[in-house]
């Protein structure tokens, strides 16, 4: 993926405030592939195929296809089975659907592009011909106020099978578009209009800045006409040969990683020391592999005071190897005991020592933490994440106690490892590593002398607020 800056420099370098509008379709642009296709795979799961109504929607798609429909009638033709649901019950299912099949699907490059946009103080919304409760988790995800897209109608409170006219689709997305223009005072000559389709040459035409993402093909050809600018991404969806190649070459990784270890541990007559070299090795070759490079800004706090309770935010299955990568030596982590079943990785993290947390069990996981505190008291440092489990967007999670109550018992320091972006490279859920840049922030070791039980409270979320704070930041 292409560094974060080269997406905003184009934005920060054009005019800003809230009379500039920013404009993003949804399929292709701000995800990957088809929403549509999810809310189907999610219908077939959940309820299984209706035959009738799978037959009406085909048919209604094949005669838009050939256009013998309008699309409001193509829409209608495909919702039959939503008739008599409440808004609240459409709310739900969008909902869920995105949070279980959606949310890693966004592209972290126009996720980038959305931020850019809100820092410069430009109206953004998403203009979409797809209905609120196909996207509004997405736009409440991202912090898009605005959504412009078709709408449903509803009659004491149920859906009627009826879709409001005109629809949010071709020439209706241009008449969004200047209502909302209109309505917030915008600058058209000044805004910016994110697209995959041909179907929405009417608002790219109007719009100062077009730019498209993963045109197809008609409008390929008509961006390389008008000299529009013309963005591929490849961070989502179905994995590339390169990223195939890259998880393959970093399973195979281990056994080199073993050569180098295994001699360190017998020379120096230390298991730990053997460990230590083989997982951060590993951990080298298997991010150098898969295409991931770390940005790290204060690596030296890494090393300014130890022992210390290495903590870090919880987004991807990769932040231990990121974690592995930075800290690289006399350190003991902290994990699930979910994570010790996994092949390879978990059999790896047990012979390093890895404290595992029963999470069900209160009692279990206080006695395993106890175990953690002595390995401080040998001098080892540890490596835990405070949110316990993984977050599927940056958001951050509470933070529990565990690791601030270890700093208590055993005066070892807090390092706060804030990972900016490691859902770019592989986000919840997903198998393949992408190519990305991870940005990495280490804090100066935080000394818990002065903490007490009483205020352990208020210092953790004093902790909490540094984490969010740097995920606020550029």
């Amino acid at each position: 993926m292409a560094a974060r800056t080269d997406f905003k420099r184009s934005i920060e370098r054009g005019p800003g405030g809230p009379k500039v509008g920013a404009f993003f379709d949804v399929d292709r642009t701000l995800l990957a592939g088809f929403s549509a296709a999810a809310f189907m795979r999610d219908k077939f799961s959940t309820e299984g195929i209706d035959v009738a109504q799978t037959i009406a929607g085909i048919g209604g798609a094949i005669r838009f296809g050939m256009n013998q429909t309008s699309f409001p009638t193509f829409i209608e033709e495909s919702s039959g089975d939503l008739i008599g649901l409440s808004e609240d019950e459409l709310t739900e299912v969008g909902e869920r659907v995105f949070n279980q099949r959606l949310v890693t699907e966004i592209y972290p490059e126009s996720r980038t592009l959305v931020e850019a946009h809100q820092k410069r103080g430009h109206t953004v919304a998403i203009i979409s011909s797809a209905t609120h409760f196909q996207i509004d988790a997405l736009a409440q995800e991202l912090g898009i106020e605005h959504v412009l897209c078709t709408e449903l109608e509803f009659e004491d409170g149920k859906f009627t099978g009826k879709v409001q006219r005109p629809a949010c689709w071709r020439e209706g997305k241009a008449r969004a578009g200047r209502q909302l223009a209109e309505e917030y005072d915008l600058d058209l000559s000044h805004s910016y209009f994110y697209t995959d389709s041909s179907d929405d040459l009417p608002l790219l035409d109007i719009v100062g800045y077009p730019r498209l993402v993963n045109p197809d093909s008609e409008l390929a050809q008509i961006a390389s006409r008008n000299g529009w600018p013309v963005f591929r991404f490849q961070s989502r969806g179905n994995p590339g040969w390169r990223e195939l190649a890259g998880l393959a070459a970093s399973m195979s990784a281990l056994a080199p990683a073993a050569m180098i270890g295994i001699p360190a541990a017998i020379a120096s007559g230390s298991l730990r020391r053997g460990m230590d070299m083989m997982m951060s090795t590993y951990a080298d070759l298997s991010n150098a592999l898969t295409g991931v490079e770390l940005q790290v800004k204060g690596e030296q706090h890494l090393w300014s005071a130890r022992p210390a309770i290495f903590i870090f935010n919880h987004q991807s299955g990769l932040d231990a190897m990121i974690m592995a990568r930075l800290v690289r030596r006399d350190v003991v982590g902290v994990a699930k005991r979910e994570l010790k079943d996994q092949p390879i990785i978990g059999q790896l993290a047990d012979l390093a020592g890895t404290v595992f947390i029963e999470r069900g069990d209160r009692m279990k996981a206080v006695e395993s933490l106890k175990n953690a505190e002595a390995a401080i008291r040998r001098g080892l440092s540890i490596m835990i994440a405070p949110e316990g489990t993984r977050s599927a967007t940056k958001r951050l999670g509470r933070f529990k106690k565990g690791a601030f109550r270890m700093a208590l018992e055993t005066g070892a320091p807090i390092v706060p490892v804030v990972i900016k972006n490691a859902l770019d490279a592989l986000p919840r859920h997903a198998m393949v590593v992408r190519p990305a840049t991870v940005e990495v922030v280490v804090h100066p070791p935080i000394p818990v002398d002065d903490w007490t039980l009483e205020d352990l409270d208020d210092r953790i979320d004093e902790v909490r607020e540094l984490y969010q704070r740097t995920l606020d930041e550029d």
